[in-house]
């Protein structure tokens, strides 16, 4: 007999689910309304809002649209956007997460505060994601962006240091740079650093895990485009090497589902509930025909 258990942890964070609340309802209006940027890094919640009437558009489209309505997604944009949308006479809907938000305020608050070269603001973060685009942008672009603790050396550390993070980065590694740089950094200079990570994402590494070893077969569903999910998954794979990343459940190998076996699936903030239960159901209906 098969066991199949849907992850209660896993699917969309808070901010993401926000921004799709508000795309729904102001897609109701009957207005179009676009979306600068996939509003979620899942290809088929993205589909699903397309056939709703959401329109997704690029920063190059953005610019040449004027007396609109565009939705800014969870990541948040730099200060660029809001001037072409002051300019172009567009309507914001701000989907922009409250943690993310809240971090480029402080950044921007930083930056300004500046009074001479000798600071450096450092964002550990993925090089074009979106997030660290609006967080980078409230420095007019001077921020500098680390990916590792392989990219520590792009670091001076003979002048004042302010570190920050994108809030779905790994709260391990973070820890690991700011030991580093305490190590390496100069005694006349300052080190300032603010633990950006959002709990909502990070909490769930633990759970995951947990979650993994403790079925025989894992699918973990999550969009391509996802850098949270790439986290998760590798997680799964540390805990339990039979787990397998699928976006859909057109992706699942039957082959790989067995008699009496204890089926986990769990995804990323990114990942809708609606898709993993078709995921569930697939696996279920497969069980009756057999």
């Amino acid at each position: 007999m098969i066991n199949v258990e849907i992850d209660d942890h896993s699917g969309f964070c808070f901010g993401v689910t926000t921004a799709i609340r508000k795309a729904e309802e102001e897609l109701q209006r009957g207005a179009p309304l676009y979306c600068l940027g996939d509003i979620v890094h899942n290809g088929m919640e993205c589909e699903r809002l397309h056939q709703m009437g959401l329109i997704t558009i690029n920063h190059d489209e953005f610019a040449q649209l004027h007396n609109v309505r565009v939705l800014l997604r969870a990541h948040g944009e730099p200060p660029e956007t809001y001037e072409i949308a002051r300019r172009n006479g567009i309507e914001i809907i701000d989907a922009t997460c409250p943690v993310v938000l809240n971090i480029q305020k402080r950044i921007k608050q930083e930056f300004q505060a500046a009074s001479d070269q000798a600071k450096q603001i450092i964002i550990y973060g993925q090089k074009g994601h979106a997030e660290v685009l609006g967080l980078v942008g409230q420095t007019d672009g001077r921020a500098i962006v680390i990916e590792s603790i392989n990219e520590i050396e792009r670091i001076d550390f003979t002048r004042d240091i302010y570190l920050y993070s994108q809030t779905t980065k790994s709260l391990d590694e973070f820890r690991l740079i700011v030991e580093t740089i305490k190590q390496r950094i100069a005694s006349d200079v300052e080190f300032h650093y603010y633990d950006t990570i959002c709990r909502q994402v990070s909490n769930r590494l633990a759970n995951i895990r947990a979650f993994a070893a403790s079925h025989d077969l894992v699918f973990f569903v999550c969009g391509k485009k996802s850098s949270n999910g790439k986290v998760l998954y590798q997680e799964c794979l540390k805990a339990n090497p039979n787990s397998y990343h699928i976006e859909g459940s057109h992706e699942i190998d039957f082959e790989l589902i067995k008699d009496g076996q204890s089926i986990g699936i769990c995804g990323a903030t990114s990942t809708p509930k609606w898709l993993m239960e078709e995921c569930k159901q697939a696996i279920l209906e497969l069980k009756i025909e057999n």
